[in-house]
This record gives C-alpha cells, structure tokens and sequence, in this order.
C-alpha cells in the first residue's frame, strides 16, 4: 500500500519531482526521461510508470526555458517509438511458446482471435493506446503475440508516438504554466487520464452496440 502511495504522489506530483531532477541532473534530464518513458512502454511489468503526466510535465518545464522542447520531443518520441517496438518483439518471441498448447487457457485459438482483431483494428487500437496508462504497455506485446504484421504495427507505432508528443508536450508547453494550471496541477494529470480514457470508452460502446444490433437480426 505505501508503494502505491508513493507512486500516486509521483504522479500527482510531477511538476515538482521534475523540477529537482532538472536542478540536480541538468543535461541528463533527457536520459532520465528517455528511460522512463522507454521501460513504461517497452517492459509489460512496469505499465505503473508515469507516461502522459511525465509528458505535459516536461512540456511545461520546457515552456519556462529549462528544458529545450525540440530536443525533448525528439527524445521522448524516440524512447516512445523503440518502447514499443521492444514490446512488440518480447510478444512476438514469447507468443508462440505460451500459446503452444502447454497452458489451457493460453491456445491456439486464442492467439489466433488477437490476431484477426489486431489485423482488422491494429492500426486504431495502437494509436489509441497511446493516450491509455496501463494499456499503452500492453498493447505492443499483445499486437505482438496476435502476430501482427511488424510492418503494419510500426507505421502505426511511429505515428501514435508522434501523436502522443504532440498533444502532451504542447499541452504542457502551450497551457501549463497558466496559474489555472499550475496552481491544480493534480486535478490536470485526473483530468488526462480521464480524457485518455474516452476515445478507448468510445469505441467499447461503438462496439457493443454493433454486437447488439447484430444479434437483433
């Protein structure tokens, strides 16, 4: 529980846990933020990483001048794009071995399902994974196992990474240092979340309701 604490006030708390590693790291700032953002969307056991409070954190950091948004958008797009495309091997890798038959509730016909829903939504369920915590992680590795075809997954890698910077770096360089903002920094990062959330929610509904309609014929 005090684990979970403490990550929430990290999260919450962004702006001025940033703030310290500027001051005490300086240039290696940018490392530190590559890392994170690498292992949240590159490693399936660390989706608790922050990833879209980090991004308008440092978008906001960059909009006082302490840290350069070129360089920092090249940066986190780039630990963005190679995250994923670690994931999306380690699935690749390990899918076939877990779904071989020796788990019961891991088969073929499962992997086989993620395969045609990743050949039919793979491009829309990457890019909106990006903006989801938690999901973000799984996503590759699962487009992974589904054998998606790498050359399809990393178009669409690339252009939610890009995406995914876009919005939040100039979120935060853009918005964050308004005293609105700045003063509620906590209910902002809820407040991304939760509209990360509604594109995901929207889809889910679009989808039951077709599952509806379809029955009812």
């Amino acid at each position: 529980m005090d684990t979970i604490t403490t990550l929430a006030n990290i999260v919450l708390h962004l702006d001025h846990y940033l703030t310290d590693i500027v001051q005490g790291y300086g240039t290696w700032t940018l490392a530190i933020l590559f890392a994170i953002v690498f292992l949240e969307t590159g490693v399936v056991v660390t989706p608790f990483l922050p990833g879209d409070s980090l991004l308008f954190a440092a978008g906001t950091l960059a909009g006082f001048g302490a840290l350069d948004i070129w360089a920092l958008a090249g940066v986190l797009a780039s630990a963005a794009v190679t995250g994923d495309a670690l994931n999306y091997w380690i699935g690749s890798k390990i899918g076939p071995h877990a779904f071989s038959g020796r788990f019961r509730w891991l088969n073929q016909e499962h992997l086989q399902r993620t395969h045609d829903f990743y050949e039919k939504y793979g491009g829309k369920a990457v890019v909106l994974a990006r903006f989801v915590p938690i999901v973000r992680t799984f996503a590759p590795f699962v487009a992974g196992i589904g054998s998606m075809s790498y050359r399809r997954f990393a178009f669409f890698n690339i252009f939610g990474a890009l995406l995914w910077c876009v919005v939040l770096l100039g979120g935060g360089y853009f918005f964050g240092n308004l005293p609105a903002v700045r003063d509620h920094f906590s209910l902002v990062v809820i407040g991304i979340i939760i509209v990360s959330l509604l594109p995901v929610g929207y889809e889910l509904l679009r989808g039951w309701r077709a599952s509806r309609a379809k029955a009812a014929v």
